[in-house]
C-alpha cells in the first residue's frame, strides 16, 4: 500500500475507521472536501460506538414493578426494561445542552400525553424571550408526538421532529428520541414506570 508523504497509517486507526464508515457509511465518506457538518458526525459517531452498550438493571435499581428507565447522559442512551425482563431497549438521545439545565436522581412517569402540545418554561422565555407562549401538536411541536411527564416539574421525556438533534447536547433539559423510539416506549411504559438519570 503506498502513502502520501506525511501520513501516517496504523491498523487501530483502520479499524475505528471500518467499523464507523459501516455504522454511517454517506455521514463519514471522507475527503478533502468533507463538510463540517459530516466531520461533526464522524466523531460523534466515533465517540459513540465506544459508549453505547447495554446494561443490566441491577445495579440501579431493586426491582422492576412497573418496569425502569434508565437514562445516561454521559452516553446519550435510554435504556429500558420491562417488569417481567422480557423486554429491553436501548434507544440514543438527546440530552440537556449544559449542566446547569442537567438533572439527576430517582423520578417516575406521572402522566403520558400522545400528541402533546408544549408551552416554554419561565426560565425558557427568559432565555429566548422571541419563542411562542403555546405550540400545538404538530409538526412544530418540539415535544414530537408522544411525552412521557416526570414527576419533576417541567422535565419529560419525550419525541422530537428535529431528529438532528439525537445523540447530542441540544434539549432545555428534557430527554429526547426519535418519534418511533418514543412511541414504541410509550407502549411499553405505564404512569409510575421508575426513571434513573445518572
Amino acid at each position: 500500500m503506498s502513502r502520501k508523504p506525511g501520513t501516517t497509517f496504523d491498523r487501530r486507526s483502520f479499524m475505528v475507521g471500518v467499523a464507523a464508515s459501516s455504522l454511517a457509511a454517506p455521514a463519514l465518506a471522507q475527503s478533502k472536501n468533507t463538510t463540517e457538518m459530516e466531520a461533526e458526525i464522524s466523531r460523534s459517531v466515533r465517540r459513540n460506538i465506544s459508549s453505547f452498550r447495554t446494561l443490566h438493571w441491577q445495579p440501579y435499581f431493586s426491582n422492576l414493578r412497573k418496569g425502569a428507565i434508565l437514562v445516561d447522559i454521559t452516553s446519550r442512551a435510554l435504556h429500558f426494561w420491562s417488569e417481567d425482563e422480557s423486554i429491553y431497549k436501548l434507544y440514543p438521545t438527546s440530552v440537556p445542552l449544559s449542566e446547569d439545565l442537567t438533572r439527576r436522581g430517582r423520578t417516575r412517569v406521572i402522566r403520558k400525553v400522545k400528541g402533546p402540545s408544549w408551552r416554554p418554561t419561565p426560565a425558557m422565555r427568559k432565555r429566548n424571550p422571541e419563542w411562542p407562549d403555546y405550540v400545538p401538536p404538530g409538526p412544530d411541536n418540539p415535544l414530537g408526538t408522544h411525552a412521557l411527564y416526570l414527576s419533576w416539574k417541567y422535565y419529560r421525556i419525550h419525541g422530537t421532529h428535529d431528529t438532528r438533534k439525537i445523540g447530542r447536547r441540544s434539549s432545555n433539559g428534557c430527554i429526547g428520541l426519535y418519534n418511533e423510539h418514543i412511541a414504541e416506549l410509550f407502549g411499553l411504559t405505564y404512569v409510575g414506570t421508575q426513571v434513573l438519570l445518572i
